[in-house]
């Protein structure tokens, strides 16, 4: 099998074009079709001889694939189906909110976190996506140049990828990769600790903790990755950093009723995160099949919301985006259909 040029960071480039007898500005030229370009084909890159990309060709492809399948949501939403990691599938979804194009990006195939109200967390773990396979959900898709901001909040938890995750987030942000800027960059994760520290101490870009429960029991029953994470251990090294400058955290929280949507809960989820510079992003519940509970009332919503701003924790009430076609917050589950 072929090993992949996209992935690759600029060093290696260099040395793949080295390796099939080029000269190293090759692979930056490589870079900039891939990366700054977006490029999906060798006949694209027009100052790479053709004998040159020949030899590239017989020796690295791409590593790039169009998607399999998408769907757009009455709201504009768009979501789109690749195969990766081998003969599994994926869901990345574009989300549009008037000037931005937001990607949420998958990290696995599956998860094994299994999150009791997450269709992802429920069908249990199929594999590890490539740095390639992360790329090719920006580059494969209509909205490729049009994206603004990226979250890794697809399937998957990103810091049970991390060293692949931090590959892409390298050339995601670096000048010759995409160039992003890390505040266009959101990574969620339910809070794996020894890879939370390497992203907080090496990555500038914001960070999203799914929390969902204050008290660790309740959390627990919601959450098994609970046992081996605390949440109270989770804030506590997020506290141990700076985010009253470029850099932002956010705490995610899905509202069931009559299981954490109360005034025990908020005043718990004060306790917790009281001090720290953070915003609570309430998220409405979307029923999936076999999960006993539902999504909290806007009533309780919105009394929810009004007491943690209340006790300067800025919270909101995150609009729910693409539902009717299975890829709001916690419904991706890579179905399809050959």
């Amino acid at each position: 099998m072929k090993e992949k040029l996209s992935g690759m960071t600029l060093d290696e480039l260099k040395a793949a074009a080295v390796a099939c007898g080029l000269k190293p500005f090759v692979g930056a030229q490589l870079a900039g079709w891939l990366y700054g370009k977006r490029v999906r084909s060798w006949d694209r890159m027009v100052n790479i001889s053709k004998a040159a990309r020949e030899a590239l060709a017989e020796r690295y492809e791409l590593g790039v694939s169009d998607p399999v399948g998408s769907a757009v949501s009455s709201d504009g939403t768009k979501k789109y189906l690749f195969r990766a990691a081998g003969e599994n599938f994926i869901e990345s979804v574009m989300i549009p909110d008037e000037d931005r194009r937001t990607l949420c990006v998958s990290s696995q195939a599956g998860c094994k976190m299994g999150c009791h109200f997450c269709m992802t967390g429920r069908q249990g773990f199929h594999g590890q996506l490539d740095a390639a396979d992360i790329l090719n959900q920006f580059t494969g898709i209509d909205e490729a140049d049009a994206l603004t901001n990226a979250v890794f909040m697809g399937m998957g938890e990103p810091l049970d990828n991390y060293d692949t995750v931090s590959r892409v987030l390298e050339i995601l942000t670096a000048p010759w990769g995409f160039a992003w800027s890390p505040k266009r960059i959101t990574l969620s994760t339910i809070g794996v600790l020894p890879a939370l520290k390497r992203f907080l101490d090496g990555q500038r870009c914001h960070l999203a903790v799914s929390l969902h429960d204050p008290f660790p029991d309740e959390r627990l029953s919601l959450m098994p990755a609970q046992k081996a994470w605390d949440i109270r251990e989770v804030v506590s090294l997020i506290r141990q950093y700076d985010f009253s400058g470029q850099r932002r955290v956010s705490f995610e929280y899905t509202m069931f009723a009559g299981f954490n949507d109360d005034k025990r809960h908020a005043d718990a989820l004060i306790r917790l995160l009281r001090g720290l510079e953070c915003r609570v992003n309430l998220i409405r519940f979307h029923q999936i099949p076999d999960f006993p509970y539902r999504c909290a009332s806007d009533q309780a919503m919105e009394a929810f919301r009004d007491r943690l701003n209340n006790h300067q924790i800025l919270c909101t009430i995150r609009s729910s985006r693409g539902e009717d076609i299975l890829a709001a917050c916690g419904m991706l589950a890579g179905q399809h259909s050959e």
